[in-house]
């Protein structure tokens, strides 16, 4: 088992740096809940409501390409940019070692 580490930053504009084990299978989205972001996350993690929007600052060369059901979605955000990234889409895997995300999903209410 390896420790990934990431930096997040919170809709206040707060950064921490999270530390999560790469063996559990977790998407972004679901270690972000995990270490207490308000994340909404409406669809459970299925690409389809968008609600896990994250911003890619530093890292985006080294994730994955975006799917079919991820670029559906962000297309529907008037917000969306070219490192806009769902975070259900993203596994935490050495690939985002060192990565820096900034939430822009909507709030939990």
């Amino acid at each position: 088992m390896g420790i990934v580490t990431f930096k997040v930053e919170n809709r206040d504009k707060s950064v921490k740096e999270l530390e999560i084990p790469d063996d559990m299978s977790l998407s972004l989205m679901e270690a972000l809940k995990a270490s207490e972001y308000n994340i909404l996350a409406t669809c459970g993690g299925m690409a389809l409501c968008a609600t896990c929007h994250v911003q890619v600052m530093e890292g985006l060369e080294k994730l994955p390409i975006k799917n079919e059901d991820e670029l559906d979605m962000l297309d529907t955000l008037p917000d969306a940019m070219h490192d806009s990234r769902l975070a259900c889409q993203i596994r935490i895997n050495s690939l985002i070692e060192g990565a820096y995300f900034r939430i822009l999903g909507p709030e939990h209410e």
